[in-house]
């Protein structure tokens, strides 16, 4: 049976960058994966040029259970700590709007770039490699003496630490399982309950036919949930789909919205609908349809007059129309109300969210109650936003990880 200080399950963002940091720390590390490739969602990422981190963040950034558990790792571990990294490795990248720096060439670079760290600090690959099972020994007292020994498709192997990187739920063409949160269940440590975050929305076919035929168009909205009370709103594009509604707007959204509540648009978030149509109706004799366009993407603006007025309003001239119908049809442009029937699901989530309780874990080393288990990455109720938060909180939670491994192993 081969010994390892350190084995790593899972080769995505958190597990090959934790790997790379704890073996350039001293630390014998083995990385596995079952897949044939490595960080498959860094490479479909940010239209294959990766969102790899976001200059803003901080922790109101992220949904969690426990929401001050994600400070600690996220100050240790900055966006311009990776900035510096990319730099020594000469990967050329850029700022494309609200902080998300992407590549200017490729994804590739990413995980290049990784693969080297991984390199540099001497870490064994196994991949693909299957983990079939996972047993432990407590064999003493002291730091460092826990054992863990696991059966591989690649042979046996043990090690005084495990850490688990192995993702949620999202995306499982790519491979996504639920490794992760069988070991944690395994080891008797707290799941939140999952579920699919930064997903498109959906919608009642029925309900939703007027607005199929708006399918591809696009626009600048303020987007939030809850009823007349907000509780989370972001300014984002919406994308409306032959299903329902997509775009960074609803993605953001959708990790907040709750299963049976209402979401809210405002269509024109930067203009008083109701004054601007007021003014309208005193100085032009316009359909409202074309006032509208001026606001609104003329397709939407055609399809809310036809549907928010009647037949004979809709073609008559604006200065025509009564006072009551411009505002109920401001109002409605101003604070939309809908209530999405779900979510187009794992298959199309970015992320998961929920995963295992950080109240089980460390924020300063993310080993769990279970003496030598650590937990990385988007596996742990740590879920950001849209624009670069998860990796970034990919790379601190694997940063404070091999730190913690290194104190924890290495001889004084």
């Amino acid at each position: 049976m081969q010994e390892f200080d350190v084995v790593i399950v899972g080769a995505g963002a958190a597990g090959l960058f934790c790997a790379g940091v704890a073996g350039q720390l001293g630390l014998k590390v083995l990385l596995l994966d079952h897949g044939e490739k490595v960080a498959e969602k860094i490479r479909i990422s940010g239209g294959g040029r990766c969102n790899f981190t976001n200059l803003d963040v901080t922790a109101a950034n992220f949904l969690s259970d426990n929401p001050r558990f994600a400070k600690s790792a996220l100050s240790r571990y900055t966006p311009r700590d990776f900035v510096s990294l990319l730099q020594k490795h000469g990967v050329a990248f850029h700022e494309k709007h609200k902080g998300q720096l992407f590549c200017d060439r490729s994804a590739e670079d990413i995980i290049t770039l990784l693969l080297a760290e991984c390199a540099a600090g001497g870490v064994v690959r196994w991949q693909p490699c299957s983990l079939k099972a996972v047993r432990y020994s407590d064999v003493g007292t002291d730091a460092g003496t826990a054992r863990y020994e696991l059966d591989t498709s690649s042979g046996s192997v043990a090690c005084k630490a495990l850490v688990i990187a192995t993702g949620g739920l999202s995306i499982p063409k790519i491979g996504a399982t639920d490794m992760g949160y069988r070991i944690a269940k395994q080891f008797e440590l707290p799941l939140i309950p999952t579920r699919p975050a930064l997903v498109p929305l959906s919608f009642d076919e029925t309900a939703w036919a007027p607005f199929a035929q708006l399918s591809g168009l696009s626009l600048p909205v303020e987007i939030a949930t809850g009823g007349k009370k907000d509780t989370t709103r972001f300014r984002e594009d919406l994308l409306f789909t032959h299903r329902g509604l997509s775009g960074p707007g609803v993605l953001q959204i959708s990790s907040y919205w709750q299963e049976g509540s209402s979401i809210r648009l405002n269509l024109a978030p930067d203009t008083d609908v109701a004054d601007f149509l007021q003014q309208a109706k005193s100085s032009s004799r316009k359909r409202i349809a074309n006032e509208l366009a001026t606001l609104l993407p003329s397709r939407l603006a055609d399809s809310w007059a036809a549907q928010s007025l009647s037949a004979q309003a809709a073609e008559r001239p604006i200065n025509e129309a009564p006072d009551k119908a411009l505002n109920a049809l401001a109002e409605r442009i101003a604070r939309w109300e809908l209530r999405p029937t779900g979510t187009e699901g794992y298959r199309k989530a970015e992320v998961t969210a929920g995963g295992v309780d950080t109240r089980a874990l460390s924020s300063q080393t993310m080993e769990s109650k279970q003496p030598g288990l650590y937990f990385i990455g988007e596996v742990v109720d740590v879920t950001g936003w849209l624009g670069g938060y998860n990796f970034q909180w990919a790379w601190a939670s694997a940063f404070a990880c091999a730190q913690g491994l290194a104190a924890r192993l290495k001889p004084a």
